[in-house]
This record gives structure tokens, C-alpha cells and sequence, in this order.
């Protein structure tokens, strides 16, 4: 499973302003010619899972 893909399936854990963020991270990334593999995508997805793992509703 891509970094992506980890991120879609944990992306109901997170606050909306951070998922935009990190949407908005990740397609500036990939415009600029990054790929969906690249450590830079991993990063967002670490950030993601960390801020899951503390956020409650």
C-alpha cells in the first residue's frame, strides 16, 4: 500500500484544516514533479498517523 493510500484510509481521523494541509502539501509536491513514492510523501504520512493518534473529537 502506497504512502497515499495509507493516508486516504486514516484521513477520518483528522481534523479537516490538517487533511487540507497535508492535500495541499502533497499536490504542490507532485506538481513540482515529485513522485508518490518520494520520502517527502512518507513525512506527510508520518505527520498524519502522529496527528491521528492524538486527536480527539
Amino acid at each position: 500500500m502506497s504512502p497515499i493510500e495509507k493516508l486516504t484510509t486514516i484521513s477520518h481521523k483528522l481534523p479537516i484544516s490538517v487533511l487540507e494541509d497535508i492535500y495541499k502539501r502533497i499536490t504542490d509536491w507532485l506538481a513540482s514533479g515529485g513522485k508518490e513514492e518520494d520520502p517527502y510523501i512518507e513525512q506527510q504520512l508520518r505527520y498524519a498517523q502522529h496527528v491521528a493518534m492524538h486527536y480527539k473529537k
